[in-house]
């Protein structure tokens, strides 16, 4: 039971982090769109918090080897207490207008970024602690993360209609604050990676050469490029359906934030029971097959649908499907990740991996915008829809995906020290 309890801590950590995101996530396009009724400005101030975020945690890798993870996501978590905490102020006092928002949703996004790195960063460690199989951990952890997105979403919806979408974000400052709380009590000093030998020169590497070494390691990995090229783009699409698309759809049906919000819950609520399935078995799943059928089913449907204007009810049966399907794939990448990474680089390669994954996220919601004031909702829906379905087919093309199944942190372990080439 003491060994479960960090990963316990960690899973509490991420529900109260996360289901305070899934909050501003809504909140935050909803206000912009209520107030201003421009779908290029609510993808702005969509990109404005997600462009730092991709930074932040691309950079952010090496302080997390350095300080540790535990650190980072304490510091990070309570500085965002107060950022998000401005929102609600400014809206209090009636000074809550879209050039005051983009530089608190910056702020938001900058600090957002090395706090999830630092937790991810935290798993490998954790599952030895447990001593169970990564997928199991990173399925009920993906289990957990899907739980807490039902509840914020859902709740998001209702509190949003109820106190406005300025002051609703009073809940998410509170989860960061109740997250770094948790971290900061439940989780021990996790074991830094040990130290790198020095250059010739006799001095230890600098923050560049440990970042130059991750970089390195990722671009050298056949598998990981493709992950990360194909999760990247299949981001974009994603982040202009949830920023931009799926609000603007709802508005235009006549329909308020409650009902985005519902449609938000029924898909991360359906992904529980494909997370569930995939921490249960995820040892014994094709990881390929597998990975390659949910994308599937995740992506081109949900924007086919609303594209054809289809009734509210085949909309959520969609959503359900796209949510249960998507359930697997986060399981799936972290274990593959996570056995691909030594230890001396886990916190600046899985940092880095995640931000290069996310690097297109900034410029969806723009890109949504954009071709809803050009081509119209429908067409925007269609095009997308389209795209997304030709990237998920890159499984079944490039051969890089066959190594899904190869474990190879345990060999590259054994080549100490890491170096690029100093």
């Amino acid at each position: 039971m003491r060994e479960g309890k960090p990963f316990l801590a960690l899973a509490a950590a991420e529900t109260l982090s996360l289901s305070g995101t899934r909050l501003s996530s809504i909140a935050i396009p909803w206000l912009v769109l209520s107030a201003t009724g421009s779908p290029v400005l609510t993808g702005l101030t969509a990109m404005m918090e997600m462009l730092p975020y991709v930074l932040a945690k691309a950079l952010g890798g090496p302080l997390i080897d350095r300080i540790g993870a535990k650190r980072i996501a304490i510091v990070c978590d309570m500085a965002s207490v107060i950022a998000v905490g401005l929102v609600p102020l400014l809206d209090l006092f009636g000074m809550l207008t879209v050039p005051v928002l983009l530089p608190v949703v910056f702020a938001m996004g900058l600090l957002r970024g090395p706090s999830d790195a630092a937790k991810q960063a935290m798993v490998p460690d954790i599952a030895a602690l447990a001593a169970v199989p990564l997928e199991r951990v990173t399925g009920t952890s993906s289990a957990i993360e899907r739980l807490a997105s039902t509840v914020g979403a859902a709740g998001a919806g209702a509190l949003i209609g109820l106190i406005g979408p300025g002051q609703a974000l009073l809940v998410n400052a509170a989860t960061f604050a109740a997250a770094a709380l948790v971290v900061a009590t439940g989780i021990p000093g996790m074991r830094r990676a040990p130290d790198r030998s020095v250059a010739p020169s006799g001095k230890l590497p600098s923050y560049l050469d440990d970042l130059r070494e991750g970089w390195h390691f990722l671009r050298s990995d056949a598998v990981l490029v493709s992950i990360v090229t194909m999760v990247a783009v299949t981001n974009l699409f994603d982040q202009a359906y949830h920023a931009v698309l799926l609000p603007v759809w709802t508005r235009d049906a006549g329909h308020g934030p409650e009902l985005l919000g519902a449609m938000f819950a029924a898909f991360a609520g359906a992904s529980i029971a494909g997370a569930a399935i995939a921490a249960a078995i995820g040892e014994r799943m094709p990881r390929l097959t597998i990975y390659t059928v949910a994308f599937l089913l995740t992506g081109f449907p949900r924007f086919l649908v609303p594209a054809l204007d289809a009734p509210i009810g085949l909309v959520f049966a969609t959503l359900a499907i796209a949510g249960f399907a998507s359930g697997f794939l986060n399981p799936i990448l972290s274990a593959v990740i996570f056995e691909r990474i030594p230890k001396p680089l886990t916190g600046r390669v899985t940092a880095l991996n995640t931000a290069l994954c996310f690097t297109l996220i900034p410029f969806g919601g723009l890109a949504g915008g954009a071709l809803i004031s050009t081509l119209g909702l429908a067409a925007a829906l269609f095009l997308m829809g389209i795209a997304y379905l030709a990237t998920t087919l890159a499984p079944l093309a490039l051969k890089s995906f066959r190594g899904f199944d190869r474990e190879i942190a345990a060999l590259t372990d054994a080549r100490a020290p890491w170096s690029s080439g100093r």
